[in-house]
């Protein structure tokens, strides 16, 4: 079978550094447009088989709309942005991607703690600042340097990522501790939040965004750690309720954070945690998952699940 496709918005992929040859073999004929609006959508995908996504919706008016189609390929793990039941019911498969950011986003998570626990931004800053260039000494130690090794991390959500992590920070001599999602089944290796978290020295977050974990770190939350402690999040925006850690911050009720997620992406309203006085905060603009290398995986990702649908042996299908 020879299908044609459009990927409406591949420029959320590639920068220029991705190979789609391999992709474009497995179609008659692959469209690729760097971005689509919402009123562009229809015009594009009337005439192909295949349509690839990574955010742009793909709702059931629409999809009602596209009685050709055959094939939704979502091009990352997330599939909110296409309605399932509207798929399923019109016979369209739909199918994901998985496991493509894992090294990446695991790799982020031990750069972010690296960098609070060295104080690395604040010694960057002060060198180009011409500060060490004035110091008495031949080193230049005004911010305190913590050793990773021997300290305690605490995970929660340990799929695939959370092991990752795991196993990067026991390398890093780190004692790891698990923590229980509320609300969801209790595992005997996981401990209640009230116990977990008095104990750790970085809490680590790798559990999607759903109504158990909105706000799971709040100012409750919070108050039970050491003032020592860091919390890294490179999960999702809105797990950390952002004004409850802007203000732990700003009163020294923890050391210090780094988040790679936003409540709202990208701020352009403005966000708390990017105010200038909120201290000891490193942010990043959600790029733990985006190495070559990972993006390069969901290219190669969604030819095979291309393949896979025309053999008929569906691969990462999300609509069963």
């Amino acid at each position: 079978m020879s299908f044609n496709a459009v990927f409406l918005d591949y420029a959320t992929l590639d920068q220029g550094d991705l190979d789609f040859k391999s992709l474009h073999n497995h179609f008659g004929h692959l469209q690729l447009y760097p971005e689509t609006l919402a009123t562009q959508v229809l015009e594009r995908l009337k005439n192909v088989e295949v349509a690839i996504t990574n955010k742009v919706v793909l709702d059931a008016k629409i999809i009602q709309q596209l009685p050709q189609l055959k094939l939704i390929l979502v091009a990352a793990t997330g599939t909110n942005n296409v309605d399932l039941n509207a798929a399923k019911a019109q016979g369209i498969i739909v199918c994901n991607c998985q496991g493509y950011g894992t090294h990446s986003v695991a790799q982020h998570t031990l750069a972010l703690m690296l960098a609070l626990a060295t104080n690395l931004v604040k010694y960057d800053h002060a060198v180009k600042q011409g500060r060490w260039q004035q110091s008495e000494q031949f080193c230049f130690l005004d911010y305190p340097v913590v050793e990773l090794s021997g300290k305690t991390l605490g995970i929660i959500g340990y799929g695939e990522l959370g092991h990752a992590v795991a196993q990067l920070a026991k390398a890093f001599g780190m004692h790891v501790i698990l923590g229980q999602i509320p609300h969801r089944p209790a595992k005997a290796d996981h401990l209640p939040l009230d116990e977990f978290l008095p104990q750790l020295d970085v809490l680590s977050l790798h559990c999607p965004l759903t109504d158990a974990t909105r706000n799971l770190i709040d100012e409750a939350q919070i108050n039970l750690m050491k003032p020592s402690a860091f919390i890294v999040n490179v999960a999702r925006g809105g797990i950390v309720n952002e004004q409850a850690l802007a203000n732990a911050l700003k009163t020294g009720r923890i050391a210090g954070a780094a988040t790679d997620v936003l409540s709202v992406e990208p701020p352009k309203d403005g966000n708390v945690l990017l105010n200038a006085d909120v201290p000891n905060l490193i942010i990043t603009p959600h790029s733990a998952w985006g190495s070559v290398q990972a993006r390069q995986r969901i290219v190669d990702q969604l030819g095979e699940n291309v393949v896979a649908f025309q053999q008929g042996q569906m691969l990462r299908q999300v609509n069963p």
